[in-house]
């Protein structure tokens, strides 16, 4: 099939990348910074100048987009996808979007007679690289089952959820713990250290004992080599929190420890910028503390 992707980043150049070495589909990719495409142009790729160069004729379009905002303006704008895509294809959204801009796509798809595939992933940029992830689908299930084989090249659990909007919702309610347990970590790491243990050997009880987790194994070592974790930004995180926020209050349900993990977010965003290390949210903690965990 002809496949134009969008969006080139941690996690979608990555998936881009194992979509073209899998050899099964002709790739056109685009960014909006074009030296993102260089290694996939290496690997054989088209690199477009435009998203419409990217989709043009395509059967499948994918996106992976920070979030909500640029979804909606890449998608529905007066130049944007849906305005763009040929009737009977599919749009296969692979970020973290909110319900509200979920709806809007479903009306606009459903207009342009474009099939669409809500399938956020999770599994961080070491799945996208892997080929492994997790990929949460809402859509039709004629829908999904006719392109479950491109979703399988880039992921290895892949499980339809529900109607479109529903691979949005669980991806929104899994992310939280991820910027949760981070700082509930750090906060255990805090208090045995201040009791006298050396950082590594707390990190490595934790590891070994009922409070051991994906973040104690992968975000532990950055938070005791001081590096923070490079693979994604803070305003990101802060970001999907948010999301989870919104969600919640649509739903009219109160999540007091997401409330906190969100407020907390958006002072660490406040003090070290948009773009720092996603576990720079930890430093808070450290300088409220004058103690800091490297190790």
């Amino acid at each position: 099939m002809k496949i134009g992707f969008i969006g080139l980043g941690v996690m979608g150049n990555p998936m881009a990348q194992n979509l073209q070495r899998s050899g099964r589909h002709e790739l056109r990719v685009f960014d909006i910074d074009p030296q993102r495409g260089d290694e996939l142009e290496r690997l054989g790729a088209r690199r477009a100048a435009s998203i419409g160069e990217a989709i043009e004729q395509a059967e499948v379009v994918m996106t992976s987009l920070p979030g909500p905002r640029q979804i909606e303006a890449v998608g529905l704008g007066a130049d944007g996808l849906l305005a763009r895509m040929q009737p009977g294809s599919v749009w296969i959204d692979l970020s973290t979007n909110d319900l509200p801009v979920a709806a809007k796509i479903r009306q606009a798809a459903q207009a342009a007679g474009v099939d669409i595939l809500d399938a956020p992933v999770s599994g961080g940029d070491e799945g996208a690289r892997a080929g492994n992830l997790v990929i949460l689908v809402g859509g039709e299930p004629a829908v999904f089952e006719r392109y479950r084989g491109v979703l399988e090249i880039i992921g290895e659990r892949i499980d339809l959820l529900g109607p479109h909007g529903a691979g949005y919702a669980a991806k929104i309610a899994q992310v939280v713990l991820c910027y949760l347990h981070s700082l509930a970590l750090s906060e255990a790491l805090m208090l045995g250290v201040k009791g006298g243990v050396a950082p590594r050997q707390m990190l490595d009880i934790i590891q070994h004992s009922t409070g051991r987790s994906y973040v104690a194994d992968r975000y532990g070592p950055p938070i005791l080599n001081g590096d923070y974790d490079p693979s994604f930004t803070l305003g990101l995180a802060h970001k999907d929190m948010k999301l989870a926020g919104e969600m919640a209050h649509s739903l009219g349900i109160r999540l007091p420890m997401c409330e906190l993990t969100t407020a907390t977010y958006a002072r660490a965003v406040e003090a070290y910028g948009f773009d720092a290390n996603h576990l720079k949210a930890v430093r808070l903690l450290e300088e409220d503390n004058d103690t800091y965990l490297q190790a």
